[in-house]
Parts: C-alpha cells; sequence; structure tokens
C-alpha cells in the first residue's frame, strides 16, 4: 500500500488541536507529536498514487493549524510491526 510520511509545522500553540483534526482523515493512519524541528508527524496510506494529492494538497491544507508540510514518500517497506 503505498506510504507518506508527512513532516508538519503547525502554528504555535495549535498541536493538539491540528493533530485531532488530522486523525479525521481516513487515510492518515497514524500521527504523532514530536521533538526537533517539526511540531508533528503523520502517515499517510492509500490505495492509489493519485490520492495523495487530495489527501496532502487538499485536506490537510485545509486544516487551519498546519503551517508548512513536507513530504517524505517511502518507496519500500522493510518491516511494519503493528503490536
Amino acid at each position: 500500500m503505498p506510504t507518506a510520511i508527512v513532516l508538519i509545522n503547525t502554528k504555535k500553540g495549535t498541536i493538539p488541536e491540528t493533530a485531532k483534526e488530522l486523525g479525521k482523515i481516513d487515510e492518515v493512519m497514524e500521527v504523532y507529536s514530536v521533538a526537533g524541528d517539526y511540531d508533528l508527524v503523520a502517515i499517510i496510506r492509500v490505495e492509489e498514487y493519485e490520492r495523495f494529492s487530495e489527501v496532502i494538497a487538499e485536506m490537510m491544507q485545509k486544516i487551519p493549524g498546519i503551517e508548512r508540510t513536507k513530504t517524505l514518500m517511502a518507496f519500500k517497506t522493510y518491516k511494519v510491526e503493528l503490536s
């Protein structure tokens, strides 16, 4: 399944609300608050690559707390362990 890792900068003081809004998007599988240059990391999985443009460029950009994003496209999955 095509996967993208989205690094997100939020407006000051909006991390919890922004994370909740991201979680409402069906294709957003995981959302983490993180330390470092970014505030949140979202893991997105779609059935077809074309859907990424709708999810990232349209749906995510409508969330008021999102200031900037950087998207990393996964080429190959080496390990996923959900336990």
